[in-house]
């Protein structure tokens, strides 16, 4: 192997240990998951992004923690799902973007709760004389 490719490798498996807190031994099989992964044009910026996005869904309960396995991780198709899903969360979260929902309105005044209590009163009022019309059965 290209000893580029090996640092590289080693780098990028370095990182991942870190984001994710596993001691995990640098095995063969662990090495081609990492070349494929580099092979496919993926970076350690990315690495964080999915990383970090998927642990906020961990602990949202909206994922299960097997997704940080590797093997799990490193499949590229999945990879890059996670990632595209990932940047659209992130840029929908960006104060620029309007959001989906109307902000709660400020709370009333009480000025404001005095009218709705006089409001309220008045309907009672207009309420009772109704039923006060309403002839007895």
């Amino acid at each position: 192997m290209d000893p580029n490719n090996l640092t590289a490798i080693r780098a990028v498996h370095e990182l991942y240990c870190q984001l994710t807190g596993q001691k995990l031994t640098l095995r063969f099989d662990r090495e081609r998951l990492w070349y494929e992964f580099l092979r496919a044009g993926f970076h350690a910026d990315e690495l964080k992004i999915v990383v970090s996005y998927l642990q906020k869904e961990i602990r949202a309960t909206r994922r299960n923690v097997g997704v940080l396995k590797l093997s799990n991780l490193l499949q590229p198709d999945r990879f890059e799902e996670d990632l595209n899903i990932s940047k659209v969360r992130l840029q929908n979260r960006s104060p620029s973007t309007p959001s989906r929902c109307a902000p709660d309105p400020p709370p009333p005044t009480p000025a404001q709760l005095q009218n709705l209590r006089e409001q309220a009163k008045a309907a009672f009022t207009r309420l009772r004389q109704e039923l006060d019309k309403t002839p007895n059965t």
